[in-house]
């Protein structure tokens, strides 16, 4: 069966450039570019796996993590944050919102898709 994965990123390029590394490796991938319909679109697309961008307008990848972490429903959905924030302090906050894993930009394919075969 094919894992499906749900890429949310502000940046369409990003959301391509994740896409086509996802799919090499087999993957379907649904990619959105709204922070604010990640609900929504986890209850149409039923991802097994969450690549979230931290920073965004409107609702910045923590945040959205914090909030899916904290609803039932949600709350078992791997979430990897794919971020240029690099520093330790980002990505201890980002296990402090329940994060999952931690990919940071620029990575290469092989570790992006590490990171997500940990969590399938």
């Amino acid at each position: 069966m094919v894992k499906k994965v749900l890429v949310v990123d502000d940046s369409q390029a990003e959301i391509r450039l994740l896409q086509s590394v996802l799919q090499q490796a087999g993957f379907h991938s649904v990619g959105i570019s709204d922070p604010t319909k990640i609900e929504e679109a986890i209850e149409e697309e039923r991802p097994n796996v969450i690549l979230l961008d931290v920073v965004m307008p409107q609702r910045n990848g923590f945040q959205a993590c914090r909030d899916l972490k904290s609803q039932e429903l949600y709350a078992k959905i791997p979430v990897i944050l794919v971020t240029s924030k690099t520093a330790p302090s980002d990505r201890y906050w980002g296990e402090q919102q329940g994060a999952n894993g931690y990919v940071s930009k620029p990575f290469t394919p092989e570790e992006l898709i590490d990171a997500v075969k940990r969590l399938v």
